[in-house]
């Protein structure tokens, strides 16, 4: 048995166009499984444990990041090389000591040494995530051919300028994986959605401080069981087509439009990061000139790629054939109008919160009011709670207002959950 995991790719549309149609929509599952015996030796991996202990990490918030680093830290297997930082208004490697910065790998005895560095941390200073994320980049390219994962929590506000912290996303995007969580009232997740998406990775909420031990054993885990990485979709359109956009859509919603690495003119890269045994779907769009009733073509040719070695892991084909059928042009795919449903909630809550934020009531009732309908219909049973906290809908009149005292944890847990997905509900199901 082959020690790399299997890869499939399918390709859920409706390849009908009416006569004047362009647009092309599909939804794109990947799934990996298997390939990884008890027998076979574990992919190379390296991790960054990166705890903020600012000045607002004091008492009982340091004293749960503490616990959560020693989790993860145990959670490592054998074999993986790791550090522990330490971050403030700059970075610093808490473990392992030396004047060097540098990673170790796991095994009982450094397991226990770091566990004992994490003992000894204190709160102090400000917050530069950009140096956090710098330092961690460092470390993990000590290791270039290794599943390259950090692990970030913060409780504050980044004290760095903006345009600071950009260049470093922009400078460290693609090269390793990142997580983020945020703990307490006073985090933006504006901050952290900017790590994820540049990095990757995932931003969650903790609202419940003494559940970090097991969001850091969670995430940790995740990362040990990814076997391969730096995989990407490679999507080729045929001259006159173009491709409108590329989007992650389940597990999370995440854009990899801007992440394209041109191949030639018809093709280019979009990066997806590591893989373990899991599923996740993506939807593409791709506008093609016109054509004649009954013409078909080749709108996609999408491929699971590793660029380094150019081994193609799984492949399909996007369809578009034009008709004057209107029966079958006016079909939507169950599968394309439920992940654009989801994205759609997505948007009408991020805009509702930022027009709630400066005080557009009217603009933020309207969108988080339709974001409740939404979320209702599509089983985001989470979701619609979260928002009738924020917002209260008549179901007579339909007449919508929003609360005036809102916990702010409820809007950070409405901010961060809105980039997660619902898979779509079959009948009867």
């Amino acid at each position: 048995m082959s020690d790399r995991p299997a890869f499939t790719l399918t390709i859920d549309q409706n390849k009908y166009l009416s006569l004047d149609g362009r647009e092309v929509h599909a939804i794109l599952t990947v799934s990996s499984t298997g390939g990884v015996t008890t027998q076979a030796v574990p992919a190379e991996a390296a991790e960054v444990i990166i705890v903020d202990t600012s000045g607002s990490m004091s008492g009982a918030k340091i004293r749960e990041a503490r616990q959560a680093a020693a989790t993860a830290v145990q959670t490592l297997r054998d074999g993986v090389h790791f550090a522990v930082v330490s971050g403030t208004g700059s970075a610093k490697v808490v473990y392992p000591s030396g004047s060097t910065p540098s990673l170790v790998q796991a095994n009982p005895a450094t397991r226990a040494e770091a566990a004992k560095a994490v003992e000894r941390l204190l709160s102090y200073g400000g917050t530069a995530m950009g140096e956090w994320l710098k330092l961690a980049g460092h470390l993990l390219s000590t290791r270039p051919h290794a599943i390259k994962h950090a692990l970030l929590m913060t409780d504050g506000q980044n004290n760095e300028r903006a345009d600071v912290f950009d260049s470093v996303l922009s400078a460290w995007s693609g090269t390793f994986v990142c997580d983020c969580l945020g703990i307490g009232a006073d985090w933006q997740p504006a901050e952290l959605r900017k790590v994820a998406e540049a990095m990757l990775g995932t931003f969650d909420y903790v609202r419940d401080q003494g559940d970090l031990p097991e969001y850091f054993r969670r995430l940790t885990q995740a990362s040990m069981n990814k076997t391969m990485a730096d995989l990407s979709l490679r999507v080729w359109v045929p001259q006159a087509a173009r491709l409108m956009f590329v989007k992650q859509v389940d597990p999370v919603l995440l854009d990899l439009t801007g992440k394209r690495a041109d191949v030639n003119p018809l093709t280019g890269d979009y990066p997806t990061g590591s893989w373990g045994p899991e599923e996740r779907k993506y939807h593409i769009c791709v506008e093609v000139p016109p054509g004649q009733v009954g013409q078909e073509i080749r709108a996609g040719w999408v491929k699971l790629v590793h660029p380094d070695t150019q081994d193609v892991l799984a492949s399909g084909n996007v369809l578009a054939q034009w008709t004057d059928d209107l029966a079958l042009s006016t079909q939507i795919n169950g599968n394309v109008a439920h992940y654009t449903g989801q994205a759609e909630l997505h948007d009408l809550i991020q805009d509702g919160l930022s027009a709630r934020a400066m005080g557009d009531i009217e603009t933020a009732t309207a969108r988080l009011a339709k974001a409740r309908d939404l979320a209702g219909a599509s089983g985001r049973e989470d979701t619609a709670k979260l928002l009738d906290r924020v917002v209260e809908v008549d179901p007579a009149t339909g007449t919508a207002r929003l609360h005036k005292n809102v916990d702010k944890e409820d809007t950070l847990e409405l901010d961060t959950g809105s980039v997660r997905t619902s898979r779509l509900r079959r009948e009867g199901i």
